[in-house]
């Protein structure tokens, strides 16, 4: 059945425990490129090979998050160094298909040194000694006044003595260009807007940190644009759900599909979609770990 929006949305969880379909940043803006992508990624489910950028990403994020997990005084570039090995075994050993990024016999010793620049471009952006995060990498979820259920990972939330929230996202690229920024920048709100339904208090700043080249950008978001962009989700989602009642997720053909894996079986390319499978159940928005590591 397909999940709706408002009164008819079935609750949050059935009598297996599994969530219903939610709206994550990374969905949201696959769907707001290519409503086909979308269709891909959350309902067929299409298996994916991570590019070795996107798993060297993932290592650098799991590094922070347990170096703020040690006492202050230790969180120095040797203590971030030396966790590179053993994250990234950990990592491998949750999920041994991360391996096929690397061909038959290759050493991927070079690749995981290549990370200690990223480390290094983010001890130059802060001191993490002086900092006592909240949390980092936390999972929210909050379901909007329209029945719109939000669902999101957030690398690091800082809370000053006063009260005022900062919500910090590492980027593992380099700055983008305009396109690039704008796809952050929807990532941000949305984790604005969630915090800001869930806590009542609108984040002070959205700070994105580009450790390849040591930039970070900083945004403050108000409540007319936070209610402004509640609207533009809600209507992504709607049409998401009447995409969904009928399997018609549309390609949407741009200089973005050069990246896409998915277009053996893009009509745009000359390809055949799989059957449509019908409306996942559960979890179609849920964002993965990849998801979390650009």
């Amino acid at each position: 059945m397909l999940p709706a929006a408002g009164s008819d949305a079935p609750p949050a969880a059935d009598p297996v425990g599994r969530r219903r379909p939610a709206l994550s940043p990374s969905r949201a803006s696959d769907f707001k490129q290519c409503p086909l992508l979308y269709r891909f990624r959350a309902v067929d489910r299409l298996p994916e090979t991570p590019s070795k950028a996107q798993v060297r990403g993932t290592v650098v994020h799991a590094v922070l998050e347990r170096l703020y997990g040690l006492p202050a005084e230790r969180r120095v570039p040797a203590t971030a160094h030396d966790l590179l090995a053993p994250t990234w075994a950990d990592l491998l050993a949750e999920r041994p298909e991360l391996g096929q990024i690397f061909g038959e016999g290759e050493d991927p010793a070079p690749w995981l040194a290549s990370a200690t620049g990223l480390i290094e471009g983010y001890f130059a952006l802060e001191d993490p000694r002086r900092l006592q995060p909240e949390a980092c990498e936390l999972l929210i979820e909050t379901e909007l006044p329209s029945g719109v259920l939000l669902r999101g990972y957030i690398d690091r939330i800082d809370v000053a003595p006063t009260g005022e929230i900062r919500v910090v996202d590492y980027k593992t690229g380099t700055a983008p260009r305009e396109i690039g920024e704008a796809k952050a920048l929807f990532q941000m709100k949305f984790y604005a807007l969630a915090l800001w339904r869930l806590r009542g208090v609108v984040p002070r700043q959205l700070r994105l940190m580009y450790l390849a080249d040591r930039q970070s950008l900083a945004y403050t978001p108000d409540e007319a644009e936070l209610a402004r962009f509640e609207r533009t989700l809600d209507a992504i989602w709607q049409a998401i759900l009447r995409a969904g009642r009928t399997g018609d997720f549309r390609p949407n053909k741009s200089r973005l599909c050069d990246w896409c894996s998915h277009q053996a079986v893009c009509p745009a390319f000359g390809g055949t979609p799989p059957d449509y499978p019908g409306w996942p159940e559960p979890d179609s928005g849920e964002e993965t770990m990849l998801d979390r590591a650009d």
